[in-house]
């Protein structure tokens, strides 16, 4: 080789060197440190790759969320103590829930003023209580429970169609949310006997006894007090 051949194979050579990429350098540096590390890489190469950091984790649990409303809580107290006063022997009434639900109940009157009428026809007839269902709105106790008379059919005693009952203490206008569940019982009792309420003996009856036609015929009766007044006993009768 010459002399001047040796020259330009340095020249080329240096330039070679000058211009080799060192991000290549670094790539391999990266390749073998990312093999080193196994197959699950850095935490941002896993989570892009969508692979969990701990796959032997169970999924996670998240707790049913606790209804802590003013109506939930409100209706648990007053459940709890009428279930406390129900275990005593011989109670006025007893209540269950309709399906587990807390807003929703069916209570039962065992017991009404011995000296009515309306007791008398109960030990005649065989008649162990007087079955009422209950549902409490969602801005309870700000606003009274719908309440109706499911079994058997009263006549008179404040009872209307479908077993609505007509007490003003029931209606929005009337309601009070100091008002407990017990103390709108204890006054439906006192009406029936005031109201002489009485079991109809009809064996069949031409007009539906049902929710339907008792929230129908509740909305009638409170248009009609809200327009005339209302004539039924004040809380303090009961």
């Amino acid at each position: 080789m010459s002399a001047a051949a040796g020259r330009k194979e340095k020249v080329a050579s240096a330039i070679r060197k000058f211009f080799k990429s060192p991000d290549k350098k670094h790539e391999a540096s990266t390749n073998e440190a990312s093999t080193n590390a196994g197959p699950s890489g850095s935490p941002g190469r896993r989570l892009r790759r969508g692979v969990s950091p701990s796959p032997s984790a169970g999924p996670v649990q998240i707790p049913k969320a606790i209804d802590t409303t003013i109506r939930a809580r409100r209706l648990m107290k007053e459940y709890r103590e009428i279930q406390r006063q129900s275990s005593r022997p011989d109670p006025i009434f007893t209540v269950d829930l309709v399906n587990d639900n807390l807003f929703e109940w069916h209570v039962r009157l065992h017991r009404v003023d011995p000296d009515s009428a309306l007791a008398e026809d109960m030990a005649e007839l065989g008649v162990p209580h007087i079955l009422l269902h209950l549902v409490f709105p969602e801005n309870f106790p700000f606003a009274p429970p719908f309440m109706r008379v499911v079994e058997p059919r009263i006549e008179k005693g404040f009872v209307m169609e479908g077993g609505a009952i007509c007490m003003e203490l029931l209606t929005p206008r009337g309601w009070a949310s100091a008002y407990t569940v017990e103390a709108v019982l204890m006054q439906f009792a006192a009406s029936l006997v005031k109201g002489q309420g009485r079991i109809s003996r009809k064996s069949k009856s031409s007009k539906e006894f049902s929710r339907r036609t008792a929230e129908e015929a509740f909305r009638s009766l409170v248009k009609t007090h809200e327009k005339y007044g209302w004539v039924t006993p004040a809380l303090s009768d009961g």
